[in-house]
């Protein structure tokens, strides 16, 4: 049985997953709330493998390495997250990493997490990854497609466009979470659009 793919990723309503230069808001654009930090503690509860390209695995070792005090990087999701084994898909990076239960593995992305469906025992998650994700879905290896829809509009500072670049996708809702009544969580089976296939 192949185990399941999802994608988790942060936007804002107008599509952006991070900021840029002249950008303060961080990475829950000042929406965090306790349940939407209890949501993601709660979904690194199970068993799970994270997957990440290099670029999001390097970011988040950056983040993550002697976070200065009231760090969103101390959230315990994060920790929790960090926790979790990985596999990262790279061929510029080389072990050792800062991160507890890391495996680097070189080759094309799409080959690599084919094989990781095939041979793993828990469900597989990725957070951010873009570039990685995108590939993915057009080879259509994802199974869940997380969104976390912040309510603001980054029109000025946002950066890295979540989805720019992905196929085109119908999208089956599966659950709709709102959480300290702003915050919105979408998770769709996404479907390769026939065009697509």
């Amino acid at each position: 049985m192949s185990a399941t793919y999802t994608i988790d990723l942060f936007t804002t309503l107008d599509g952006y997953g991070s900021y840029g230069p002249g950008g303060d808001w961080g990475g829950y654009w000042g929406k965090q709330g306790p349940e939407l930090l209890e949501h993601r503690r709660a979904s690194f509860d199970r068993d799970q493998r994270m997957v990440f390209g290099a670029t999001t695995f390097t970011e988040f070792v950056d983040m993550l390495t002697d976070p200065p005090p009231g760090s969103e990087a101390l959230d315990p999701w994060v920790t929790r997250m960090r926790d979790t084994p990985a596999t990262v898909v790279s061929a510029t990076l080389a072990g050792p990493v800062n991160w507890p239960d890391a495996t680097i593995v070189a080759g094309d992305g799409v080959e690599v997490v084919s094989r990781l469906k095939e041979s793993s025992d828990v469900p597989l998650r990725s957070h951010g990854s873009l570039t990685l994700n995108r590939s993915l879905l057009a080879a259509g290896l994802v199974d869940r497609l997380q969104v976390t829809l912040f309510p603001v509009v980054s029109g000025v500072t946002g950066t890295s466009p979540i989805l720019a670049g992905a196929p085109d996708l119908d999208l089956e809702l599966l659950e709709s979470t709102t959480l300290d009544g702003r915050t919105t969580v979408l998770v769709y089976r996404p479907i390769l659009h026939p065009a697509n296939r």
